[in-house]
């Protein structure tokens, strides 16, 4: 057979050698690999620490951990500017903090928690620090001793706050998990938390 006469080798495949392997295309730019699939959510289920509280009384517990949470979370910040002021070399705290010394009271700072561990007998929820007095506290900035026991005063709390604010989330999921059961249980309750006429909600039972 004629040489000249044989058909021509495809586009790109003349030179190239017996029992080569042809490069794997590379992965287009910006493609990410796969995701592993998340595992499923465990189904909340009943918990007997709540057996004593009906629904509403429930709802109510859980709003009351709502509101606690918000009010440690701005004594946090508050705690945080003092030390973070004492840490600038000043003893003494912003000048128009009169209007704060009410909402660091003792008997304010307390009750929170005295009446939610009185709703719910937990041992993860840890006392409170005295916010009034860390606040009231006045050194001189020539006063190194003062200054070194008020800053790991002030440390102290922050961290005790922290872990109170951490305990109020562990307590606030158990009482969201337990509604949730609850729902599952018996779905015509979830009508009773909607702003309805008693009327309507007597037919939609």
């Amino acid at each position: 057979m004629d040489p000249r006469s044989a058909p021509a080798a495809p586009l790109g495949l003349g030179n190239r050698r017996p029992g080569a392997l042809q490069a794997a295309p590379s992965p287009r730019s910006g493609s990410r690999p796969a995701r592993a699939p998340k595992p499923p959510r465990p189904v909340p289920v009943r918990d007997d620490a709540y057996g004593h509280l009906g629904l509403d009384a429930l709802r109510e517990y859980r709003t009351a951990l709502q509101a606690e949470e918000s009010k440690v979370s701005y004594w946090r910040r508050i705690i945080q500017a003092r030390l973070d002021v004492v840490q600038a070399g000043s003893g003494t705290s912003p000048a128009d903090d009169a209007h704060l010394r009410p909402v660091l009271a003792d008997a304010r700072v307390s009750s929170g928690r005295t009446a939610l561990v009185e709703v719910l007998q937990v041992d993860d929820i840890p006392p409170l620090p005295s916010l009034a007095e860390l606040w009231d506290r006045r050194v001189l900035p020539s006063d190194a001793e003062g200054t070194a026991r008020l800053e790991a005063d002030l440390a102290d709390a922050e961290q005790q706050l922290s872990a109170y604010r951490a305990a109020l989330h562990r307590r606030l999921a158990d009482a969201t998990g337990e509604l949730i059961a609850r729902y599952r249980e018996q779905p015509s309750l979830c009508l009773t938390a909607l702003p309805l006429r008693p009327s309507r909600l007597a037919v939609g039972s």
